[in-house]
């Protein structure tokens, strides 16, 4: 990042917004898969897959970190959580259905973090724009 000015401000300004729309994905993935928490069949005939938002840096172009994204959004390949339900339409033969691998405790826990990044983006934005109002007052 530059320190010669009015480009680095707007740098910070990028990074901070580019926060936010990365982490704001970030809580919909999450939300998904809290919402799928129950999920039997996610339409493939298997259950629901933990989705996990991975994150890639923007680089600007002098080739400077600039920002960050969702690069991708991948699916959890660890196993299945079987529960006996011997009732259930998706039970197998001995009574067990498979559930979908989300962790409620570690979904709560990634969406504190996310949101507790996407209010610090936020603030970014809040002094950013306090000090330049400032810097206005001043030029009064």
């Amino acid at each position: 990042m530059k320190i010669d000015g009015s480009s680095s401000m707007l740098d910070t300004i990028n990074i901070a917004v580019s926060g936010l729309r990365a982490y704001n994905r970030k809580m919909e993935i999450i939300g998904s898969n809290i919402a799928n928490l129950q999920t039997t069949d996610a339409g493939n005939g298997e259950p629901y897959r933990r989705l996990i938002a991975e994150f890639k840096v923007e680089a600007d172009k002098e080739g400077q970190a600039g920002g960050v994204e969702i690069g991708s959004v991948v699916q959890d390949q660890r196993d299945f959580q079987y529960v006996l339900n011997p009732g259930h339409p998706q039970a197998d033969k001995d009574g067990y259905v498979a559930m979908p691998n989300v962790n409620w405790p570690q979904e709560i826990t990634d969406l504190n973090l996310a949101s507790k990044a996407y209010q610090a983006n936020a603030a970014i934005l809040k002094r950013y724009q306090k000090m330049v109002e400032t810097s206005l007052e001043l030029l009064r």
